[in-house]
């Protein structure tokens, strides 16, 4: 089995961290610098960046910052919010971003995902879903695009099997029903997709505790984990969320 990773968010919002419920009520987490510094140190296996509000703001991502946080780390970083172009894609990796992610311009528009993976490669292209729980849906799950503020009618799981399909590389699936509630990931959203694609998964939403993370990994089949409150404000610390992991069996970097 491969090691499965531990990964902390950054939500950018006018340079700084944020980090809200539900997509709603952000509050100030400090840094971005300090964080992203904090966390390489601390043993995270990566870091994702995301631009809250360059999509609705109709902007790109703060690719000054970036470049910043580049200099400042020493593991590999996703960056996502307001990309819409190949060159988009082309700046940001400039200046110092792994990987990228993609939500809305993907779901406007599909065939940019097999732009990308011709341009940059799979390994490259992240597929950023925001699902909500839908009983109209075959899943059970619909996807939401424009930083959760507009319902697609489409279905997560064929969206994710089709963006597979296209050349992503992972899917950093968020639960918005349990985003920042902290009350556990959301195990069937993230074993349907984990068990119905045949790329890695990133959990995100609701981890609350350490044996969250536990569950995820096994009931849930996620490839990764990713978190922002408990990390940001210090109710669980990398190094002995690690240590945890270990004991229980789960195989970590």
């Amino acid at each position: 089995m491969l090691a499965k990773r531990i990964i902390p968010c950054l939500d950018v919002k006018d340079g700084r961290t944020v980090k809200g419920v539900n997509f709603v009520s952000l509050r100030d987490a400090g840094s971005v610098l300090e964080l992203a510094g904090f966390y390489s140190d601390s043993g995270a296996d990566e870091l994702v960046f995301l631009d809250i509000t360059a999509t609705v703001e109709e902007r790109k991502t703060l690719v000054s910052l970036v470049r910043d946080v580049s200099h400042t780390i020493s593991i590999p970083f996703t960056v996502g919010g307001g990309i819409r172009s190949a060159e988009d894609v082309d700046q940001i990796l400039s200046a110092g971003a792994d990987k990228i992610s993609i939500n809305s311009a993907a779901v406007r528009n599909p065939g940019i995902i097999n732009d990308l993976k011709a341009r940059f490669g799979s390994q490259c292209v992240v597929l950023a879903l925001d699902a909500r729980r839908s009983e109209k849906m075959p899943s059970g799950y619909e996807v939401f695009i424009d930083g959760g503020r507009t319902g697609t009618g489409i279905d997560a799981l064929s969206w994710a099997k089709e963006a597979e399909e296209r050349g992503i590389g992972e899917v950093l699936l968020t639960s918005m029903d349990k985003d920042g509630t902290k009350d556990g990931f959301d195990i069937p959203l993230t074993r349907t997709l984990s068990m119905g694609l045949g790329v890695p998964v990133i959990a995100s939403g609701g981890a609350g505790c350490m044996e969250d993370f536990s569950e995820v990994f096994g009931e849930g089949k996620a490839d990764a984990a990713l978190a922002a409150s408990v990390f940001h404000f210090k109710e669980i610390e990398i190094p002995e969320l690690k240590k945890f992991l270990k004991l229980s069996g789960i195989p970590i970097r």
